[in-house]
């Protein structure tokens, strides 16, 4: 057994949900704020970052708050790039909904087993199951985040036998299908297998197929270290914290990208990239009231008539959520470059705006 092997045992009982979908949203952090705008509610919980909501057509925010630097007083911008973290799941899923419009796959029920025999419990995940979170895989984060720290190296495909390592010391965390866990994994997974098929990379398939056409021209796989000149640098608590081995977020949150390429693709998401059919496949569909579920790489929270589809990132430094609001034609991007551990912040916008804009 290698150093790392025995290292990475050690480490496999202390991997963690890191939260459960299909859940009341009941968060008791959440507080009800009185605010006249947007921007006041915005200024009132610390936002730092740049957002952007609309309504109907109009912008109720579009604007920064705070600074991009604190050491060079770079503004935030429309046109600056953030670490996006998960909201890369949603291009993730949507290379996968690309594989099978270009007849690589022709099911999201197929199972693992068919790309590869000897994942184990292959033949009980499948597609949908990775994209849906609902497949028990655990999460790779905790153990190689621990790892690197110690000095390992990790590329996507030791990750993948770090996943298959976790697998087969603890097995899945729940029958496929039975429930439903966050975990990095299945987005890792998803983002090999556009490669495996393709023999494309999986950056450039999604540059090819996405950033291309929708002319996203600031969206990248993120570096290790940012850009200062065009790049906003991130603050954990007061202190810069840019600094991250995007390897380990392959697939599950390593692009960076600007207010407006997200706006693109969000307003793109919310219109006709996905036709009909495929947003029935995408969108969790008959979320009661007050709860949220998972799609295929997008959530669905519904508030009474409302219905809320998004996706939010965190990475060290950085927080982020992309969204829209059908019924009211609403687009919602907020790029941030102060680090919010809990969630708090993020939550209480989503449940403020849903409450007083979109209801």
């Amino acid at each position: 057994m290698t150093t790392l092997h025995k290292f990475l045992v050690a480490l496999i009982v202390a991997t963690i949900m890191l939260f459960t979908s299909c859940s009341k949203d009941d968060d008791n952090n959440t507080s009800t704020t009185n605010y006249t705008t947007v921007e006041n509610l915005l200024t009132e919980v610390d936002f730092q970052g740049y957002a952007i909501v609309t309504k109907n057509g109009n912008d109720l925010v579009r604007q920064g708050f705070g600074l991009a630097n604190e050491n060079t007083a770079l503004a935030q911008d429309y046109e600056l790039a953030y670490r996006i973290g998960s909201v890369s799941k949603t291009l993730t899923a949507a290379a996968i909904i690309q594989l099978k419009r270009d007849g690589y796959i022709t099911s999201y029920n197929q199972t693992l087993d068919e790309f590869d025999s000897e994942f184990p419990n292959g033949n009980q995940i499948t597609i949908a199951q990775l994209l849906s979170h609902q497949s028990g895989i655990p999460d790779y984060q905790y153990v190689v985040e621990e790892a690197t720290e110690q000095g390992y190296f990790f590329d996507e495909e030791d990750i993948y036998e770090v996943i298959i390592e976790l697998i087969s010391e603890n097995g899945l965390n729940f029958t496929p299908g039975t429930g439903k866990q966050y975990s990095n994994s299945n987005y890792l997974i998803a983002a090999l297998l556009v490669e495996e098929l393709t023999d494309i990379s999986y950056h450039d398939y999604i540059q090819q197929n996405i950033f291309n056409p929708l002319e996203m021209t600031n969206t990248y796989k993120g570096t290790d270290a940012i850009n200062a000149n065009n790049h906003a640098e991130g603050y954990n608590n007061g202190n810069t914290n840019s600094v991250y081995p995007m390897n380990l977020a392959f697939g599950a949150g390593d692009f960076s990208s600007t207010p407006k390429d997200m706006e693109t693709w969000t307003n793109a998401v919310n219109t006709n990239w996905f036709t009909a059919s495929e947003k029935a496949e995408i969108f969790a569909q008959n979320v009661p009231s007050g709860y949220v579920d998972f799609g295929l790489g997008w959530f669905t929270t519904q508030e009474g008539n409302t219905t809320l589809y998004w996706h939010g990132g965190d990475i060290d430094g950085y927080w982020s959520m992309i969204g829209f609001v059908p019924e009211h034609n609403a687009t919602i991007v907020l790029l941030s470059n102060q680090q919010d551990d809990s969630g708090e912040q993020r939550n209480t916008i989503i449940e403020q705006l849903l409450t007083n804009e979109f209801n």
